[in-house]
């Protein structure tokens, strides 16, 4: 599976990318915000047995340049059923430092939010992130998500415990925004 935008492109993960999401996964730089990082050993096991199970439930995508021969990975991209019977989606995303500021975060979260409501029938995509992570807010808010609460205190990160803000988009509201696009 691959989805293309103008300057990235998500492709479905594969065996062969096992080694790049460990790396993604473990680095703490990349994690700061998050209440703990996984290990080496976790990261394995979870894209292990991601790469077996059947999609449907989750889909993990690496994050890759377009036009880019090399298939370089910069990134993850990733969207998983946050309440099921309610057709709602949850999305995740991660871009290397090198590669920060240039909007291929912003690309690749707007890839899937397509995906999300043009594939899988999402009624409702979320997203959360540390009230600290600016950048994060700031990505979900210029995608076309609002921030519609705070959950206070819901991490405990650095020794304390933080707010958490929880963004959403509506499909109505994705179609809107699509339309005034082409307009």
């Amino acid at each position: 599976m691959k989805i293309c935008g103008e300057n990235v492109v998500l492709t479905k993960i594969l065996a062969e990318d096992l080694e790049f999401l460990i790396r993604i996964e473990t680095d703490e730089s990349l994690w700061s915000f998050e209440e703990s990082v996984k290990s080496e050993e976790e990261a394995r096991e979870e894209y292990l047995q991601k790469l077996e199970e059947d999609e449907g439930e989750s889909y993990d995508f690496i994050i890759r340049l377009a036009g880019d021969p090399e298939g370089t990975p910069i990134g993850i991209a990733q969207i998983w059923s946050y309440v099921d019977f309610r057709r709602s989606w949850e999305i995740g995303f991660a871009v290397l430092p090198e590669y920060g500021g240039r909007g291929y975060g912003s690309e690749a979260a707007k890839l899937l939010l397509q995906f999300g409501f043009e594939q899988l029938d999402a009624h409702k995509i979320v997203g959360m992130c540390n009230s600290k992570n600016d950048r994060s807010a700031a990505l979900m808010e210029r995608i076309g998500m609002t921030r519609e609460g705070v959950f206070k205190e819901e991490l405990f990160w650095n020794d304390e415990w933080t707010d958490q803000y929880y963004f959403s988009i509506l499909e109505r509201e994705y179609r809107q925004s699509e339309a005034a696009h082409m307009d």
